[in-house]
Formats: C-alpha cells, sequence, structure tokens
C-alpha cells in the first residue's frame, strides 16, 4: 500500500506532458465543434427545404390542403428543435477548446478555469439529456408493452 504524502488535489501540476496532452485534446476539440457547427447549420437549411417541400408534396399530390402543411411545418420546428439542442454541446466544445489554447499559450490559469467550466458545461448538458433519452425510452418501451397487453 501506498503511503500518505500528505498531498492534496490542490497541489497538482499541469507539467509538459499534461500540456502536450491538452493541446491535442483543444485542437480535436476546436475541429469537432467547428464540424459541428456546420452540421448544425446544414440542419436548420435542410429543415426549411425539406419541410416547404413536404409541405407542397403533402397539400398538392397528396390532396391533404392545410394538413400538408402543418406536417412540413412540424417537421421542420423538430429538425431546428434538434439543431437548436446540437448546438449547445458544439458551443461549450468550442469555448473549452478555445480557452484552453489560449491558457496553455499564456499561462493563464483565469482562462484554464474557464476551459474547465466550459468542460464541464457539455458534460453536464450531455448527462442531462442522455438521462431525457433515457426516460422517454423507458416510456417508450413501458407504453409499447402496455399496449401489446391491451390487443
Amino acid at each position: 500500500m501506498e503511503a500518505n504524502t500528505g498531498t492534496s488535489l490542490f497541489e497538482l501540476q499541469v507539467d509538459h506532458e499534461s500540456t502536450a496532452h491538452l493541446k491535442e485534446a483543444a485542437r480535436w476539440a476546436k475541429f469537432l465543434a467547428i464540424v459541428g457547427f456546420i452540421f448544425c447549420g446544414l440542419m436548420v437549411l435542410g429543415a426549411l427545404f425539406a419541410g416547404a417541400i413536404l409541405a407542397n408534396l403533402y397539400s398538392t399530390t397528396m390532396g391533404m390542403g392545410a394538413a400538408g402543411s402543418a406536417i412540413g411545418g412540424g417537421l421542420s420546428v423538430g429538425y431546428i428543435l434538434c439543431a437548436l439542442l446540437c448546438f449547445f454541446p458544439c458551443l461549450y466544445t468550442y469555448n473549452f477548446a478555445r480557452k484552453m489554447q489560449v491558457a496553455l499559450r499564456n499561462n493563464d490559469q483565469v482562462q484554464l478555469n474557464q476551459s474547465f467550466r466550459n468542460l464541464k458545461a457539455y458534460y453536464r448538458f450531455t448527462g442531462i439529456l442522455m438521462v431525457i433519452a433515457l426516460c422517454l425510452w423507458a416510456l417508450f418501451f413501458l407504453f409499447a408493452i402496455i399496449g401489446s397487453a391491451f390487443r
């Protein structure tokens, strides 16, 4: 068993190896965030065009009229909400990467703390989304089981 040397978490140092790992992680995080922003933008554009196309398709060829427009509009709103949900993790990741690069370049403790704060916000946001998704899946399976029992 290792002897207790009396060191605490607050005495940790960011050494050369840790700095190299953080620099590389910040570069990859920035790349992933920028790609995520591009996909969010493409999702919004796709939502607008797909919603308009589906509204036109349903209202003219299927003879659904206003209901077809509502379906297309609902689809657009749904995709825009998904793009918004994807935007925030990308923003937190980008802020983490940007502030980490500044902190390591300038040896700035404030920027390092803000960088880690953004990383924490990313994981908190993603964790909350995961809990919501798991609850929705559980409800879906519960309703599927109840629905199949009453058949």
